[in-house]
């Protein structure tokens, strides 16, 4: 069975949404996602490892990008998917949705901000994500003041994620400098999942 579901147009989380909604349906097959940009491809990748299904990658051109999915072989069973969700269960979420902390002065708060990232290095216990969107993927681009304490926490494992959404909108997809790109579907997920979520 070979099924293409045409997601070129969608606005993020979309295509991820369709994409998982098409996958409950299907026991065995091939599964091919279409999309306009790479940041859709690289969310649908990104739930494609984390379902433990086996893919390709495919770039016709820069306005259509393919995703194969194989369901069957290599997926993971639903017990298995339960194992891994109580396994995400339990994380400490740091959320930054601005590059600046607090209200008030604007270069105050990003001293503030560089401040609270810097402590986060220094935590024995170290949280296991930081979630970036709207301003606060911009502390994760080149040239911030921020990047370099960001980069440390991501070698000690803590991981770091930026939507891909809010760096389109500010034109900073390419100057991404630490994490990986996600969308708002992962962003409610881990959210979700998290049993702390420390917003300053």
């Amino acid at each position: 069975m070979r099924r293409e579901i045409d997601a070129t147009g969608l606005a993020c989380p979309l295509p991820v949404i369709e994409t998982k909604k098409a996958l409950k349906d299907m026991s065995q097959g091939q599964l091919d996602v279409v999309v306009d940009n790479a940041i859709s491809l690289q969310n649908l990748e990104k739930m494609a490892k984390q379902m433990g299904l086996d893919y390709s990658l495919e770039t016709v051109d820069d306005a259509r990008h393919i995703i194969h999915i194989q369901v069957g072989e290599g997926a993971q069973t639903a017990e298995e998917r339960q194992v891994l969700t109580r396994k995400r269960a339990g994380k400490k979420v740091v959320v930054l949705s601005s590059d600046q902390m607090g209200a008030g002065h604007p270069e105050l708060g990003r001293v503030l901000m560089n401040s609270f990232i810097f402590a986060l290095t220094e935590l024995e216990n170290l949280p296991d994500q930081v979630l970036l969107y709207n301003g606060g993927v911009k502390l994760a681009v080149a040239g911030s003041d921020a990047l370099a304490d960001l980069q440390t926490l991501a070698e000690q494992g803590v991981e770091i994620v930026s939507c891909g959404t809010c760096l389109n909108f500010f034109e900073l997809t390419q100057e991404l400098a630490v994490g990986s790109i996600t969308n708002m579907y992962e962003i409610v997920q881990c959210q979700m999942e998290a049993a702390i979520i420390i917003q300053p």
